[in-house]
């Protein structure tokens, strides 16, 4: 088995694909790229059982074969080299050999055979969308999910797809965001629960990208096909919390106000308060944002005024900063609108302007109780 690949070109696919290998493997062969030679198509994977990723690369070779090269040290050397062929030889004291313009490397490799087979989708539905559309759905939610091993179902995010729409949900109990798309839709009713793993890969590669990505998708695995590469993982298995219901219908008071302003406000006010709790108390009352926050135990507190645009009675609510600040960092309009209707009652975050025809985001903030 021989192969003819430029350097940086495998670097740039192989660096991708690593993404997918864990630092710690059960199963030592994970360790592992598969290479699958096909003539002038050689077929790159990596998994960690979970999650399963391949791309096609073009080589120029007229052997066909498979092996399972160590994948640290094939990252290692080919990061060291400037573009250039490389040459790889399959010998018989079970060594792949690479030859560069300056010299010739040797590396053990594994039976390709040991590999674990990637899953077949049995019956899936499918629906395609854009890849930059996938990235900024997965950005804008993400960072919402919770990392409680006990409620599986929360670490990641929810895919709702329907005729009328596509809606991503994540939430950790303490904050709430769906991102819904009116202008991109499904054939017929799908649900289903991506981890955080393949939704990061993903993200990281579909991001600015123009190519459409077909997701397929059954009762226990999705598969994502774009371009060259495709992305098998597994789902996670339960039901999705029936978040519509914590979402507060009625909000009499609405403030809006520029995201920028509120951002370094809060983060500013945030530093005084209590490090356990993060508690910072939003007073309104006419057109006059207040943003206090305190730490008894150190005698620390600090306070801002913000002009706003408020219709409401005056009230007083108080929100745990950081949760805060993950949600103003995450939206990229110029000004926002925060409604709310008892101090009790969770916030709804929206962006005013910046979004495309067809984009709705809706972000909720749990209130911490307030001791007056």
């Amino acid at each position: 088995m021989k192969f003819i690949v430029s350097s940086t070109y495998l670097l740039k696919q192989l660096q991708i694909l690593g993404g997918v290998i864990n630092n710690s493997n059960t199963l030592p062969i994970l360790d592992n790229f598969l290479f699958d030679l096909n003539q002038r198509e050689l077929t790159v994977s990596a998994s960690d059982l979970e999650t399963t990723m391949s791309s096609v690369l073009e080589v120029d070779s007229d052997n066909e074969g498979t092996i399972a090269v160590p994948a640290k040290l094939l990252l290692e050397i080919l990061r060291t080299f400037p573009e250039q062929p490389l040459t790889f030889v399959v010998e018989d004291n079970n060594t792949v050999e690479i030859s560069s313009n300056h010299g010739k490397y040797a590396l053990a490799y594994a039976d390709g055979s040991e590999f674990p087979k990637s899953v077949e989708l049995t019956n899936p539905s499918s629906t395609t969308i854009l890849g930059d559309v996938l990235a900024t759905a997965i950005n804008k939610t993400i960072f919402a999910a919770g990392n409680d091993d006990l409620r599986p179902v929360m670490s990641g995010v929810f895919f709702q797809f329907s005729p009328e729409n596509l809606t991503f949900v994540a939430t950790d109990a303490h904050k709430l965001v769906k991102y819904q798309r009116t202008d991109i839709t499904a054939s017929k009713v799908a649900e289903f629960i991506m981890p955080k793993k393949p939704l990061n890969l993903l993200k990281g590669i579909l991001a600015g990208s123009e190519t459409d990505v077909v997701i397929e998708y059954n009762e226990s695995n999705a598969k994502f096909s774009f371009e060259n590469t495709i992305l098998i993982c597994r789902l996670i298995d339960g039901k999705y919390p029936n978040y519509e219901a914590v979402i507060p219908k009625e909000n009499p008071n609405k403030l809006s106000i520029s995201r920028t302003q509120l951002l370094s406000s809060v983060r500013r006010v945030s530093i005084f308060s209590n490090k356990t709790t993060h508690q910072i108390r939003l007073k309104i009352a006419g057109a006059e944002l207040n943003i206090s926050a305190e730490d008894i135990d150190y005698s620390n507190k600090a306070e801002e005024r913000l002009t706003c645009s408020y219709q409401g009675d005056d009230m007083q609510i108080g929100f745990n900063s950081r949760f805060l600040v993950e949600m103003l960092n995450n939206l990229t309009s110029d000004d926002v609108q925060l409604e709310m209707s008892l101090p009790n009652r969770a916030g709804i975050l929206t962006p005013i302007d910046g979004l495309d025809e067809g984009e709705m985001v809706t972000m909720l903030v749990m209130p911490v109780m307030l001791n007056s």
